[in-house]
């Protein structure tokens, strides 16, 4: 019987289900992809964009993360759903994320400083993403919204880019705005973006290395095509500075406006 991390990797398609506009060459990424998934699966399970999104992944250097939806296994935390929340919530308190990166206009953003005191959505992904991305940014714009101007006010949604090759400042600025001009996008070195991620406690983002190696060339949008398999959960803080809950791609847009008046009164 092989052990379940390897059952859920093995699982989880790694196809993109259609190519992105501008484009996402579906059959190639496909088959880089696969390469990727079946170079990882002894190490841990691995969400890739295309994915159902309904676990966490390890990389290469993130080896101890749990899957199905838990953090990882030596943050000390006990992930269990309930407690009115639509998600996964930590069983200890965890305080909001420390790390540096940098915004659209090119200014240093200390994300605990920046949003301190706020309800903040956090989540990690990347532009020339076929599906979770573009949906999460959707479904959270829609979800503020419904909620109404005033619960909308006092949410800060902030999306990193695992993909700081592809996603210049104003590619990143572009897109975010197609969904909330309000939404906040940050980039920086990979390093900055990998020292962020473990942060925060999800798996560092990996390239398919079948296509990555030439993304060296071009800018913005003309730099090849390459799936980036990334964490796909939204990370949930409220105004005293702790870690609510954690959504994953599964969240409707209901389930979000449900739990957004209680994130923003969390004290």
């Amino acid at each position: 019987m092989l052990p379940d991390h390897i059952l859920v990797a093995a699982a989880i398609p790694v196809a993109a289900n259609r190519p992105r506009s501008g484009g996402m060459a579906a059959g190639p990424v496909r088959r880089g992809l696969a390469a990727l998934v079946a170079a990882v699966v002894g190490i841990g399970a691995f969400v890739a964009c295309g994915g159902d999104g309904s676990a966490d992944g390890a990389s290469a250097g993130d080896a101890s993360t749990a899957v199905a939806g838990g953090p990882p296994s030596g943050s000390g935390v006990a992930a269990t759903a309930g407690g009115g929340w639509h998600g996964t919530v930590p069983g200890v308190a965890v305080p909001r994320p420390s790390f540096v990166l940098t915004d659209t206009a090119g200014h240093r953003f200390d994300f605990a400083r920046a949003t301190a005191g706020r309800a903040t959505l956090l989540f990690f992904g990347y532009t020339h993403c076929p599906d979770v991305c573009p949906t999460t940014m959707a479904d959270l714009a829609a979800a503020r919204q419904v909620a109404g101007p005033v619960t909308a006010a006092r949410v800060t949604v902030v999306f990193v880019t695992t993909d700081p090759a592809r996603d210049t400042p104003a590619v990143l600025r572009h897109w975010l705005a197609q969904f909330d001009a309000g939404f906040i996008g940050l980039t920086g070195t990979p390093a900055q973006i990998d020292a962020a991620q473990r942060a925060v406690g999800v798996p560092v983002a990996l390239a398919d290395p079948a296509t990555r190696a030439s993304a060296g060339t071009g800018t913005g949008d003309d730099r090849p095509a390459y799936l980036v398999g990334h964490a796909s959960q939204v990370l949930g803080i409220g105004p005293d500075d702790r870690i609510r809950v954690r959504y994953f791609a599964d969240t409707t847009v209901a389930e979000y406006v449900a739990d957004l008046p209680r994130l923003v009164a969390a004290l």
